[in-house]
């Protein structure tokens, strides 16, 4: 065996190590749902001895799920939309405009990907009570905006980075102003970085739980990971039920991933090199 073909395998085995590390709770969460609490002790991780699907019927069948998912992904779409335009807008500012002071913001910006969340949830809490916004959507959107937009404007920013210097001087040269470059020239070219912010940011939302929790009372109000507790009790948890909701509820973020997996590879690529 040549050594080019040693290191394909090397690479196929790690990589389905790792798939399966991916792929594998997925699994055992969509069997779990088919399965009864009894089996689920016997047998958490294999195919369903029968497969009985009255409990995913029961969710989907639950007004109270479809609420849920409508209130997560109200959030997750305003959250995304105020991270990808503030976070678009600061690093083109950064990237095309010099004056004094700005690397130091933006090094002050960037420390945000250093600060744990939930080392703040406590003063974020105080903060969101002293303005109002308890028991609203606000109070989730606009947190999680906030700490969105250190990864945000570093990711726009390598991207704008290598962005042609040649076409933002020809269009100064036509009386193009910076506002009109950044939507008419910047915005267009930058599909592949917006997707990929964009897919962060609603997918760190979507399954956000610790910031629901404190700052949402209204049951009308919870999204899903809140609306996941309702089958956990002081005695019992209904194990099956929580899978199957679950399955129910992290597909359409998987599936808004698989549909921008290659904007997102395009992205994240686009400011690895010059030229």
């Amino acid at each position: 065996m040549t050594t080019a073909m040693t290191r394909n395998v090397l690479r196929v085995v790690t990589l389905t190590l790792v798939a399966s590390l991916v792929i594998g709770p997925l699994l055992a969460s969509f069997f779990g749902g088919f399965k009864s609490t009894a089996e689920l002790r016997t047998n958490p991780l294999w195919f369903p001895e029968s497969w009985n699907p009255e409990h995913y019927i029961e969710i989907a069948m639950d007004g109270a799920f479809w609420r849920y998912l409508g209130n997560s992904f109200f959030i997750a779409s305003m959250t995304v939309f105020l991270t990808l335009v503030v976070g678009a807008a600061a690093a083109y500012v950064f990237s095309h405009m010099r004056f004094f002071g700005s690397k130091m913001m933006l090094s002050y910006l960037l420390l945000g990907l250093m600060f744990p969340f939930a080392a703040s949830i406590l003063p974020l809490f105080i903060k969101v009570r002293d303005l109002g916004l308890l028991d609203t959507y606000w109070a989730v959107i606009l947190p999680q905006t906030a700490f969105g937009l250190s990864l945000a404007i570093l990711l726009f920013k390598a991207f704008f980075d290598q962005m042609p210097r040649e076409l933002f001087e020809a269009a100064c040269i036509e009386g193009c102003s910076y506002l009109r470059f950044f939507w008419s020239f910047t915005l267009p070219l930058s599909t592949p970085i917006l997707a990929t912010v964009g897919v962060f940011v609603f997918v760190q939302s979507w399954n956000n739980f610790l910031l629901p929790l404190v700052v949402l009372n209204d049951r009308a109000l919870y999204t899903w990971p809140l609306g996941m507790m309702q089958f956990q009790g002081e005695y019992l948890t209904e194990w099956n039920m929580i899978l199957a909701f679950v399955t129910l509820s992290i597909t359409p973020a998987v599936i808004f991933f698989l549909a921008a997996q290659k904007y997102i590879v395009a992205g994240l690529t686009g400011g690895s090199v010059k030229g």
